[in-house]
């Protein structure tokens, strides 16, 4: 067995308490792999976590590692693994469902009963996350990238898969995205990836709305035609509002009752809304929904798009590195936390455990 340094981790003891601790890494045990991380992407759940102490009904109630986004090289493979091996760069899937209740049997896993997803606190004990110098983790939830990828490429391959996810949503509702018009309401992580997917996929126009320019401006650089802020510009929106609408297919990412109004009022009649973005209790303007006969589709995570998103990124047909806005030092987390929670700088802001 390789002989480890202390492995650092970046943990939540509670509502704003973040700090670096040292724990022993985990035995490796047959099918799994020890992979040493390099990149970790800060998602809105880890900064719901930390500014809130939990999600909704979900609370933080023991310490939790945080982290579900993240690329590494394996340092060592346990008994039973082949196909991988020592010095590869992988990213690693969060998710992990049991295989066996009754939405994985009917291949809906990732609507498992009992879905262990890494940094959640849903369950007690909770399932501790990959912000982390030392990750060891089945070998199949490890998926291999190319040399020449970066790992903070790499570690984007977790909110790209939900972008796949939605745009697979999208098109067993309205058909393929080639020639068509698409609306990505919030240009967060998930809003500027799915403008990637949308042109990827063959999109003809793609208009983007926030109300930030900052990150308006990076959703340019991921592929968005025109870039709207409702907040500063009133009429931005009224070209695709004409004649009851002339978006095809919108990606709501913001889950704000005022850029889901604006959504509506953009789908033309028999128009598709996919919901990426989630919050509590939302507004939705039913009346004029009904009216139009919009199709509404929910998105949630992700099941076989996290190969497609790892495929995406190793061939280039997708690059994420634009959306990357700042690195830090895992030892400066609680300053790349602050950042990430600034959405007027922040797009993505990823942790380094390299050298850090």
């Amino acid at each position: 067995m390789t002989e480890l340094a202390p492995n650092r981790v970046v943990r939540l003891n509670g509502q704003n308490d973040l700090n670096i601790a040292t724990t022993e890494p985990a035995p490796l045990q047959a099918g799994e792999v020890r992979v040493a991380v390099l990149a970790a992407g800060i998602c809105g759940s880890d900064l719901h976590y930390w500014q809130e102490g939990g999600i909704g009904t979900i609370r933080v109630r023991e310490p939790i590692i945080l982290g579900h986004e993240a690329a590494g090289r394996i340092t060592e493979v346990g008994p039973g693994v082949e196909d991988l091996h020592k010095g590869q760069l992988v990213a690693m899937n969060p998710s992990h469902p049991c295989g066996t209740c009754r939405f994985c049997t009917q291949g809906l896993p990732h609507h498992c009963l009992a879905m262990r997803f890494k940094g959640s606190a849903m369950y007690l004990p909770h399932e501790q996350g990959m912000f982390r110098d030392w990750m060891t983790i089945g070998a199949a939830q490890c998926h291999p990238l190319p040399e020449g990828i970066t790992p903070g490429a790499a570690a984007c391959a977790e909110p790209l898969a939900v972008c796949v996810h939605a745009a697979n949503r999208a098109e067993a509702m309205a058909g393929p995205l080639v020639g068509k018009t698409v609306l990505v309401t919030g240009a967060g992580p998930i809003g500027a990836l799915c403008v990637a997917v949308a042109r990827q996929r063959g999109a003809a126009t793609i208009i983007v709305t926030d109300i930030q320019d900052a990150t308006l401006a990076v959703a340019g650089k991921m592929g968005a035609d025109h870039l709207v802020n409702p907040v500063t510009d009133a009429a931005g929106l009224d070209q695709w509002r004409s004649e009851k609408g002339r978006v095809d297919l919108v990606f709501e990412c913001s889950a704000a009752a005022s850029a889901i109004t604006d959504a509506v009022s953009c789908l033309r009649p028999l128009g598709t809304l996919v919901q990426v973005g989630v919050a509590g209790p939302t507004a939705l303007p039913l009346n004029l929904m009904v009216g139009k006969e919009i199709v509404f589709a929910g998105s949630h995570r992700f099941d076989t798009e996290f190969a497609e998103a790892v495929r995406l990124i190793g061939t280039g047909e997708i690059d994420p590195l634009p959306m990357i806005t700042a690195t830090y030092p895992m030892t400066d987390a609680e300053t790349a936390f602050r950042a990430a929670s600034d959405r007027a700088r922040s797009v993505k802001v990823q942790l380094s455990f390299a050298d850090s």
